[in-house]
């Protein structure tokens, strides 16, 4: 079976992952620097001379504050990417209050799961049929060192990739097999959807992205095509109805032929029978209600 799946190969250098950054609990850092900020002035009252006082007050007020500087909030759903002078250093998953290096910059990166919907795409099935197909992808950031790091916007590159598997998918299958055992798109949505997951997920896995569901939820011919092929999809209803029929009634007057021969009710020969099945098969493969003849002469006549 071939494999409709064409991955986005990460980026050859060294391979940036996420790790968890060191980081203390933030009331013992804000606490520091809370007291440095209030006990500076304080230290200035006491220290004598007033000149090395002054000094002392002014560095411990702006170590206080730098300290501050390092205190950072994580909310639920949400993570806080870290880095010092350039250089990845971890990131913050678990909410709460955290006191990290004050130098460092920090990047928030959302962890809830999100969903995208593309648009209607107009592409051609693998019989060059013009479609119309969309989808929908439910995804979550799993590694926020990639999706910071390894692509210029995670968001955006999940949206072009999905539409970019979308495209793949739709001009790997038919839209209809027309009875024959091929996977196409609107018989076999099951395995169409599981193989369209399996793309995406390729695709993103670069941006350090989780595929947790796709659905197709748009799916018909292109309007300049679609009149015809209703009609040709009625037309394979009508004759798949009529080869029922058919095959039904065959089975009637085969029944029919049995039961006169056994039950010895009148002697047919081959010319009478043909013409028993003719009309057997006229009253019961036709489409409007039959009237009668009475015949009042004789079998032949």
């Amino acid at each position: 079976m071939t494999d409709t799946r064409a991955g986005v190969a990460a980026p050859d250098r060294d391979a940036v992952r996420e790790r968890p950054a060191f980081a203390p609990n933030g009331l013992v850092g804000g606490g520091l620097g809370l007291a440095m900020v209030l006990g500076g002035p304080v230290a200035g009252t006491v220290i004598q001379p007033e000149e090395i006082a002054a000094v002392l007050t002014v560095l411990l007020v702006l170590a206080g504050l730098i300290t501050l500087r390092g205190l950072v909030t994580v909310s639920p759903g949400q993570a806080k990417v870290l880095q010092f002078l350039g250089r990845y250093v971890g990131t913050l998953r678990r909410a709460g209050l955290y006191w990290v290096n004050p130098l460092t910059t920090r990047k928030s990166v959302s962890t809830r799961i999100r969903n995208h919907e593309s648009a209607v795409l107009k592409v051609n099935d693998a019989d060059g049929n013009p479609i119309e197909i969309a989808a929908v992808v439910v995804w979550q950031v799993e590694d926020t060192a990639q999706a910071v790091f390894d692509v210029d916007d995670f968001v955006t590159f999940v949206q072009v990739q999905t539409e970019t598997a979308v495209r793949h998918i739709a001009n790997s299958y038919p839209y209809d097999a027309h009875g024959a055992d091929d996977l196409s798109l609107r018989e076999n949505a099951v395995e169409i959807t599981e193989r369209l997951s399996a793309e995406i997920a390729d695709r993103v896995a670069a941006a350090g992205v989780r595929v947790i569901e796709s659905r197709i939820t748009h799916l018909a011919y292109a309007p300049e095509i679609a009149q015809v092929m209703l009609q040709r999809q009625q037309a394979s209803a009508v004759v798949a109805a009529r080869a029922r029929i058919v095959e039904g009634a065959v089975g009637m007057v085969e029944m029919a032929l049995d039961r006169l021969a056994e039950r010895d009710v009148v002697d047919l020969d081959e010319e009478r029978k043909a013409a028993m099945v003719s009309n057997l098969l006229v009253v019961l493969c036709g489409d409007r209600s039959t009237q009668p003849v009475v015949n009042t002469g004789s079998l032949y006549h």
